[in-house]
């Protein structure tokens, strides 16, 4: 049985994504701030998979080695899909400040974190991929709008750290995704998204199919559809 730890598993795309592994027999290990509030989540234990629920908390820089502490076994998909966008840091004039402070802790050094809490677990799995839940706002080529000072930043780098992380964990056998989910009918995405829930977490799941046992796959940026998406 394949095991994912998927972060932010509560709603939106983490929990579909927990949805759709468990259907198709995954154990699945589910990172959640509060697990008392998590009921849709519990709710799936009753699937064809394993379901494990966990505390962590994106933003507490000591969360991810806690949840390497109560996670055990081989982990072979590593998702950071835990994110958040303010909204005190769309506009210039009012984003330099603690809530884009907030951004890069949830965004970007939590996903590292965990990473280098979980790489060992990672590499003594079959499949060996960790997944970046990334977005193209993070693309500086394509940002033709401006704003969004926070979250626009803190995929960015996101996007480099994946980068780095493909190069560094090469000789372990590890691949490195990273992710755009496509323009998602989510509370993030709003209501005028392009695809549903369902449709961009199969699509990033077809992806990640595709990169067990192909390194030619690592450290790029795609879309949901396949694309590879500008820097």
């Amino acid at each position: 049985m394949h095991h994912a730890l998927i972060t932010g598993a509560n709603r939106g795309l983490g929990l579909e994504h927990a949805r759709q592994l468990l259907e198709r027999g995954w154990h699945v290990s589910a990172a959640v701030r509060n697990p008392d509030a998590a009921a849709e989540l519990a709710a799936l234990a009753e699937g064809e998979g394993k379901l494990d629920i966990h505390a962590y908390d994106a933003a507490d820089p000591a969360s991810a080695a806690a949840l390497a502490a109560a996670v055990t076994g081989p982990v072979d998909l590593l998702f950071a899909n835990a994110g958040m966008a303010s909204s005190e840091t769309r506009a210039f004039g009012q984003a330099a400040g603690a809530a884009m402070l907030d951004e890069f802790r949830v965004n970007t050094i939590a996903p590292l974190a965990l990473v280098e809490a979980f790489a060992g677990q990672v590499e003594a799995s079959e499949m060996k991929v960790i997944a970046l839940q990334s977005s193209r706002m993070g693309s500086v080529r394509e940002n033709e709008s401006g704003g969004a000072y926070g979250y626009r930043s803190s995929k960015a780098a996101l996007n480099a750290i994946g980068k780095s992380l493909s190069i560094d964990l090469k000789d372990r056998g590890i691949v490195v995704l990273i992710l755009h989910p496509g323009w998602v009918k989510t509370d993030m995405g709003g209501p005028q998204g392009q695809l549903t829930v369902q449709e961009s977490v199969s699509g990033q799941l077809d992806l990640i199919a595709r990169a067990y046992g192909n390194p030619v796959m690592s450290g790029r940026f795609y879309h949901v559809s396949g694309q590879d998406l500008p820097w």
